[in-house]
């Protein structure tokens, strides 16, 4: 992915405004704070959380992409033969939990791209 694409952002986890900071403090399966995001972006002073409660749309992508995973469970486990409601709903549960970090991550990150451009000139306003 090519720097200053809004993908790059997103699966990057950086910034979106400069490319360059990260949105998150920790690594993705540091379960204790997997969620934790800077105040603002270390290179060029964006804000993260512009309001109160500014993320609290994430919560819809996250869910789009926990039934689009529970959605591809069921549907892989029947094209392959494994059409068992217990083994369906053991994987789904198990997948979702798993993934709990990169979806809750992926979110906010395609959340915030919603509504910050990428601008190549505030990446030095803080150098």
């Amino acid at each position: 992915m090519k720097k200053g694409s809004k993908l790059y952002s997103i699966f990057n986890y950086k910034c979106p405004r400069c490319h360059e900071g990260d949105l998150f403090e920790t690594k993705a399966y540091d379960l204790r704070n997997f969620q934790k995001m800077p105040k603002h972006c270390a290179h060029c002073g964006l804000r993260y959380m512009s309001e109160p409660s500014f993320f609290d749309g994430a919560m819809y992508i996250s869910y789009a992409m926990q039934v689009a995973l529970i959605i591809t469970v069921f549907v892989a486990l029947n094209i392959l033969g494994f059409a068992k409601l217990w083994l369906i709903i053991t994987l789904s549960v198990s997948l979702s939990l798993v993934m709990i970090p990169i979806t809750f991550r992926l979110s906010r990150a395609a959340y915030i791209n919603l509504f910050v451009k990428y601008d190549p000139e505030k990446r030095s306003e803080f150098e």
